[in-house]
């Protein structure tokens, strides 16, 4: 198969999804998987057609593969909006799948490597959450509000949040 019926058949799969059509979607993706076992953009598109499913187990390996692949470039490695989305997905997954330090882990290296990212620190709270690191999921959301709220009442008490958020616990 040539890399521009590859191409073809991951649009249509994608597409399914997009659609609706999970369960197809799922059953495309897992053939093209099966074809092309080093193409991290197929493997992508097969753990995020699980996890819309709620196979969340089956998703893992399929994110672990896409993420490992080689390189950027058309069938191998993922460009840097798949690869953030693959790292959410699988902190995300771990995460639901009580495997909580695995999941603050991913998310932890996912946030660094795309700090301007908000869902990711979400994500990463989320599980800092289930770790019972409450106090730093705490911070992280404190920050992520005070930096992204439109609401005004927050914005005029921007710099308030933000001190605070660094240290719960201070008193005076």
């Amino acid at each position: 198969m040539g890399d521009d019926e590859r191409d073809g058949l991951l649009a249509d799969a994608v597409g399914l999804r997009e659609q609706g059509r999970q369960e197809e979607a799922r059953d495309r993706l897992v053939e093209l998987a099966t074809r092309y076992p080093d193409d991290a953009e197929v493997a992508y598109q097969t753990a995020w057609a699980h996890d819309v499913l709620g196979l969340e187990a089956e998703a893992v390996p399929f994110y672990e593969r896409a993420l490992k692949a080689p390189g950027p470039g058309p069938g191998s490695g993922l460009s840097p909006e798949d690869r953030r989305g693959a790292l959410l997905g699988l902190g995300s997954t771990l995460r639901v799948l009580g495997r909580y330090e695995e999941a603050v882990a991913t998310l932890r290296g996912a946030a660094e490597e795309f700090p301007d990212n908000g869902a990711l620190r979400t994500f990463l709270a989320m599980a800092l959450f289930n770790t019972g690191e409450h106090h730093e999921s705490a911070r992280l959301l404190l920050n992520l509000v005070a930096a992204t709220s439109d609401d005004p009442s927050v914005r005029h008490y921007r710099r308030a949040i933000e001190y605070y958020a660094r240290d719960l616990d201070e008193t005076v």
